[in-house]
């Protein structure tokens, strides 16, 4: 069992940057590929960004790359998502998610546990 607690959105202007965190409990945290994902109103929840157990191995949605950047510290239990030159686009409740597996995964069906999600919103 995995509990997910997200923290760090706010409101912020289009060009500036918001650093998301996900603190994680539960003892198969580490043994787990995590992912970002976020739900605009009236959208369909997407896939931001992704990130092996070990870090080794990360992915990110084309609309975000380069602009955003996923980590982890396994040693706190926690995951991170750097977001960097934000856009009006941007605005959505964001996800932090444990997939049933060590690795990074794209697909929301590999995730089984889910966060409360955090608001992040980008004024033009």
């Amino acid at each position: 069992q995995v509990e997910l607690v997200e923290s760090g959105g706010g409101l912020v202007q289009t060009g500036g940057s918001l650093r998301l965190s996900c603190a994680a409990s539960g003892h198969t945290f580490s043994n787990r590929g995590m992912g970002w994902f976020r739900q605009a109103p009236g959208k369909e929840r997407e896939f931001i960004a992704t990130i092996n157990y070990d870090s080794e191995r990360t992915g990110y949605a084309d609309s975000v790359k380069g602009r955003f950047t996923i980590s982890r510290d396994n040693t706190k239990s926690m995951v991170y998502l750097q977001m960097n030159n934000l856009k009006p686009e941007d605005t959505a409740l964001y996800y932090c998610a444990a997939s049933l597996w060590h690795f990074a995964s794209l697909q929301s069906d590999h995730y089984d546990h889910w966060g409360q999600g955090t608001q992040v919103t980008v004024s033009s």
